[in-house]
């Protein structure tokens, strides 16, 4: 009579229901394991509703779990509000620049926030809403992360919480500012910085604050080395006027992509 495995039936029931196996420290010379940070608020976590092909694993693109563990990449890959997170740019960003490249695997480090400002990026920050430290807390998941691998890009998108007359004002010297800092305590002092546009969504005009933070990103590329800007055109939102619906946050993955793809030296 076989005797029932409960090892064997742990790891069946988390592929069931998780859609991805038990993570171990992949076998990847560091060199070859190129490593992303996502950080910024609700629209770079994702908020897309999460479709079946979201939860399909690519064989060379993972994310850091909030558990610091390497699992398959799939939707949802944050945790800043465990009850709203959904499919973000992040998973179609990996496997366009995985499938780019045959002889690497990536590794996504979510470090979003929802509803973050800016100045909760900085040494000590705290953001309220999710009783977190979003700079604090990144530093600590990339320093992490970075055992394994090589850091090759900072995806930012951000802005929201910022687009009022007071915040907007600074906006664009805190996101310099914020590049810089990344830049120097990862010890990575050339590497790439691609930022996101906002969301364009007619039902919702933006406001003279709203564009002056889209002109602070905008305006990166030219004033901030081996940066890119990333258009947010013709995306939709999911039916609040807010975040980007989940086609949208794929092809928004996509564009990220194609802007890191563009850039000289990676």
């Amino acid at each position: 009579m076989n005797k029932f495995k409960p090892t064997l039936f742990i790891v069946c029931a988390l592929v069931l229901a998780h859609g991805f196996l038990p993570a171990e420290t992949p076998k990847i010379p560091r060199e070859k394991f190129h490593l992303f940070l996502l950080v910024g608020q609700s629209n770079m976590a994702g908020r897309g509703k999460v479709a079946e092909a979201d939860r399909k694993p690519h064989k060379r693109v993972l994310m850091f779990s909030r558990e610091k563990k390497w699992v398959s990449a799939v939707d949802p890959m944050h945790f800043d509000k465990p009850r709203m997170v959904g499919v973000g740019l992040g998973r179609t960003f990996g496997i366009a620049v995985a499938e780019g490249d045959p002889g690497i695997h990536v590794g996504l480090i979510p470090c979003a926030v929802g509803g973050s400002p800016i100045r909760s990026w900085e040494p000590g920050g705290y953001h309220g809403q999710t009783k977190s430290h979003p700079w604090d807390d990144s530093l600590a998941r990339a320093r992490a992360a970075l055992r394994d691998g090589t850091l090759k890009g900072i995806l930012w998108h951000q802005g929201e919480s910022d687009s009022n007359p007071r915040d907007a004002e600074v906006y664009e010297k805190k996101l310099h500012d914020l590049v810089a800092r990344f830049r120097k305590a990862l010890d990575a002092p050339d590497v790439p910085f691609v930022a996101g546009q906002m969301g364009i969504f007619p039902e919702r005009p933006w406001s003279d604050a709203k564009k002056q933070v889209d002109r602070a990103h905008r305006d990166l590329a030219t004033k901030v080395s081996n940066a890119a800007f990333v258009p947010a055109n013709g995306l939709t939102h999911k039916g609040d006027k807010v975040h980007f619906s989940a086609d949208a946050c794929r092809e928004l993955g996509r564009r990220f992509a194609k802007a890191y793809q563009g850039l000289g030296d990676r």
